[in-house]
């Protein structure tokens, strides 16, 4: 159902709203969680290096997905706070059309760019047919991917994170069920954990597109015939949608750069930071969630012009996600071993030694990059979008040459402490900008 986030008291609320989110965001990182484990535990070692390598490049897609999200969510929360329903549904229709026309173009350019773009990257010859293979699979599939986050981006606007979540466990859950029935019943490789995250992704698309078609109608009953595209609104999402696909590319990019590095250390390497980035991931992924739906909450309230309901709600957001955090962070530093053996079988190897060198280094700093997280989340929520990219792209900056530099001196673990400095110089700049209150605005007029 909607809920209106502008009432109540704020915690209560924002807290009600972000846990389906955080639940929803668990189990979509089970989709590429479990190509990974199937991958390793089932297939062969090379296989889970395959499935890491392929992961850094789909993360440009998703970049795109992400933007489109996020332009959707920000005007759509706005719009509804403002109690402006009819330009709700316009901002809806008009994402969808323009989102249509970026999937296909972008589909046709990772069809014929595939090989490329591996090639780009350094893949070592050993992994590149498995590599190839996992990522063109993975592109047929981009309309489901694109579809499903522009739904959930509408869904969190309109205050519902519950239906999404409810859609994406069936199908995350089915996903790890199809993995390893088509790798060890039918003996698929690669490919087998490919078609599995392509059927179910396509099942939760269809699903939650299809009650959130229900929804819009129930909503805007009684409401004025809206416009289907609107070309004033299209330019609004584009200012909003640009600057967080740069964003999330720029982040993409940079994680490529660093996964050139990494490769050039071999497949056990290759397969440790594989297995640690995936568990990095999803707790860094966790909080970008939580972050969301500060920002939802906040385009709301921004929307309804009520300014220090947004501040209450950072507030609550910060506290919430560093108590979440801090388990997480004991059990890496202190149980590295345990969590990568998920994925790997070798206890004593060098991909061992790998993932948990990477995630002794990196997870006591979740905590630093938790607050950027959350200033990041206000600054969206308000439209706000130049110093959301500046202090990401610091940050990115940061990693790709300290990666690059440290690496030359002291190997891989030169890579992994790169990621704590880019991570404290950002959150300082965003900070910043959360704390001058530029971002106390409303992106229509």
């Amino acid at each position: 159902m909607n809920r209106d986030l502008t009432e109540g008291r704020v915690a209560p609320v924002l807290i009600r709203f972000a846990i389906p989110l955080l639940l929803s965001m668990v189990f979509q990182q089970l989709y590429n969680i479990a190509d990974s484990l199937v991958a390793g535990k089932f297939i062969s070692e090379s296989a889970l290096a395959a499935v890491g390598n392929s992961y850094e490049i789909t993360l440009i897609f998703i970049a795109f997905a992400f933007g489109c999200n996020m332009g959707t969510s920000i005007l759509v929360s706005q719009f509804f706070g403002a109690k402006r329903i009819a330009d709700v549904k316009t901002a809806i229709t008009t994402s969808y059309v323009a989102t249509f026309v970026l999937v296909v173009l972008l589909t046709i350019g990772g069809i014929l760019g595939t090989d490329g773009l591996l090639t780009l990257i350094n893949t070592p010859d050993e992994i590149m047919t498995d590599s190839a293979l996992y990522l063109d699979i993975y592109i047929y599939g981009l309309i489901f991917l694109f579809f499903y986050n522009l739904a959930t981006g509408v869904f969190s606007a309109l205050g519902d994170s519950r239906t999404p979540f409810l859609f994406l466990a069936f199908s995350s859950t089915a996903n790890i069920f199809l993995d390893i029935l088509f790798v060890t019943a039918f003996g698929m490789g690669v490919d087998g954990v490919a078609w599995a995250t392509f059927l179910c992704q396509g099942v939760s698309c269809i699903l939650a597109n299809a009650v959130l078609y229900r929804r819009i109608a129930t909503l805007t009953k009684g409401i004025a015939r809206a416009k289907i595209f609107d070309r004033k609104i299209f330019f609004k999402l584009v200012y909003l949608a640009v600057p967080s696909i740069l964003q999330q590319s720029f982040v993409s990019v940079g994680n490529i750069m660093v996964q050139t590095i990494i490769n050039g250390f071999g497949s056990a390497v290759i397969a440790g930071y594989s297995a640690a980035i995936k568990l990095n991931n999803l707790v860094i992924t966790s909080t970008t969630t939580l972050a969301n739906a500060v920002s939802s909450f906040s385009s709301q309230n921004i929307g309804a012009a009520k300014f220090d309901r947004v501040k209450k709600g950072w507030k609550t957001g910060v506290l919430f996600v560093e108590c979440l955090l801090i388990p997480v962070i004991l059990l890496f530093t202190l149980g590295s071993h345990l969590v990568l053996q998920l994925f790997l079988d070798d206890v004593s190897g060098l991909a061992m030694e790998t993932g948990r060198a990477f995630l002794l280094i990196v997870s006591p700093f979740y905590l630093v990059v938790a607050v950027k997280n959350m200033c990041d989340a206000v600054l969206r929520g308000a439209g706000d979008m130049k110093p959301f990219m500046a202090d990401t792209f610091i940050d990115l900056m940061l990693r790709v040459g300290l990666s690059w530099l440290f690496s030359r001196y002291i190997g891989s673990l030169g890579i992994w402490l790169s990621w704590p400095i880019g991570w404290s110089v950002a959150t300082v700049i965003a900070l910043y900008f959360y704390l001058t209150g530029h971002w106390r605005r409303r992106i229509f007029s």
